[in-house]
């Protein structure tokens, strides 16, 4: 996981850290720290013991979850990218679990727009405390959730509006385009072709009716090499976004 995500840094992706490190001082040394990670001789039995957590069944899901992220964030693996690497240890765990299913749901950006309140959940699971970083993925997992249906609910009446839009032949080329559009809401002619198994011609023939029905619009002006984009699956996700990031004001 942690070399997927840090493929750009080859010399540390995927190693366990050989070094101490720690949150907050300067790099002169731990003094001032916020937070001063085990020795880096202790990673291996550290780490055993936290995958022994995590395949532990009788924990409630969330709970399991929120505990073996903030273990996994107190010892403090590798040098750099703990913090992306714990975040999707999560959506990992929750799609292992069944929380989750088709996609990933953005649980971190709840976390982390509410950055202060995070660090305090894990100072207070540090001290013994474990129940704040539970509560904070709890309602940040709610919060994702809920956010999630609404896209979906966007994305329904997004498509009905265009099914009743489109003036062509049910199951014809411009229909099954849709799809696409959904999916891949911005894309060129050559990559409609060959999702749909088409010549990029037949692709651009569709692509039309799709511009004619309000659909798609070409948004770069040029005679050749166009993309089309599918304003309305675009603007959904943007909502999507706005609200993952702003997690429950006020809670």
């Amino acid at each position: 996981m942690h070399a997927a995500l840090m493929v750009h840094e080859p010399e540390t992706a995927g190693r366990w850290r050989t070094q101490q490190v720690w949150i907050g001082g300067d790099n002169a040394g731990p003094h001032g720290a916020a937070f001063v990670a085990p020795h880096h001789s202790r990673l291996p039995t550290a780490i055993d013991d936290l995958l022994g957590f995590i395949r532990r069944d009788d924990i409630p899901a969330l709970a399991h979850t929120a505990l073996s992220h903030a273990q996994f964030e107190t010892i403090h693996p590798f040098v750099d990218g703990n913090g992306r690497t714990g975040r999707a240890l999560m959506h990992a765990m929750l799609r292992s679990k069944g929380v989750t299913e088709l996609a990933a749901v953005p649980i971190a950006a709840g976390l982390l727009s509410r950055v202060d309140d995070y660090f305090a959940a894990l100072t207070a699971y540090r001290d013994g405390d474990p129940a704040p970083i539970v509560r904070e993925v709890a309602e940040a997992t709610f919060t994702a959730l809920g956010n999630a249906r609404l896209l979906v609910e966007d994305i329904h009446l997004i498509r009905a509006r265009w099914e009743s839009a489109i003036r062509a032949r049910r199951g014809s080329t411009p229909w099954r385009l849709i799809d696409i559009a959904l999916r891949q809401p911005v894309f060129d002619a050559t990559t409609a072709a060959e999702a749909l198994g088409i010549a990029d011609s037949n692709a651009v023939r569709a692509i039309n009716v799709l511009v004619e029905a309000g659909v798609l619009t070409e948004f770069t002006g040029m005679r050749r090499n166009r993309l089309w984009q599918a304003r309305e699956v675009l603007d959904a996700l943007d909502d999507f976004a706005r609200r993952a990031g702003k997690r429950a004001q006020g809670a």
